[in-house]
């Protein structure tokens, strides 16, 4: 009986060449697009190839599935969030812990206009767990980097206890920001930031 190639096998191929390098750029965007227009489940793969103006063969040639070019999507967002809160150090090094709540929301606003998709990945079934959870680790590994940093410096059993609870609730601002009939939501985002605001001043 022949061996089947089973799906933990399956890998997406990297391009060797420049034009490759473009073509796989191009299929990415139009991965974005679609995720954040469809959301992950009805997105399809040849959706995304008639987007990015290639034939679903060549989309299959770098991502044989739907989950592999999803899993290079978010693993870029991730890493670009990383980025994000690592670049934010100069900033807020040396000001009030309540500081990162204004420049948290307002770069994390930036963000999410920037990578469109995020939502949509960072939330779909099939994600590993295993990847899931070092991403997390990783992201609020540079929040509590950043609450050490404040002045006064926030004591680290306190900043990764922190660091949950600033991920969760931007979390929640993503929710209240897909929300498009929600009448104020302005307003509501604003209580969102204002609250964790007061809570890391102390007040």
């Amino acid at each position: 009986m022949p061996s089947q190639k089973s799906s933990a096998t399956i890998a997406a191929r990297a391009p060797q060449r420049e034009r490759g390098r473009a073509r796989v750029a191009a299929l990415l965007g139009a991965a974005t697009a679609v995720f954040a227009d469809k959301g992950y489940d009805a997105a399809t793969m040849t959706e995304i190839a008639a987007r990015a103006g290639a034939s679903i063969g060549s989309l299959y040639q770098f991502f044989p599935t739907k989950e592999l070019i999803a899993e290079a999507l978010h693993a870029a967002n991730a890493d670009a969030l990383v980025a994000l809160l690592e670049a934010l150090a100069p900033r807020l090094a040396g000001k009030p812990a309540e500081a990162l709540a204004d420049i948290l929301f307002g770069e994390f606003s930036g963000f999410l206009a920037e990578h469109p998709a995020f939502v949509a990945l960072a939330d779909r079934r099939s994600i590993d767990p295993k990847r899931k959870k070092a991403t997390r680790q990783k992201l609020r590994g540079e929040i509590v980097k950043l609450l050490a940093a404040a002045k006064p410096p926030v004591p680290r059993p306190r900043a990764q206890a922190l660091a949950i609870v600033i991920l969760h609730l931007l979390r929640v601002a993503v929710a209240i920001e897909g929300e498009a009939d929600l009448e104020g939501r302005a307003a509501v985002l604003d209580e969102i930031r204002l609250m964790l605001g007061h809570h890391l001043s102390g007040r």
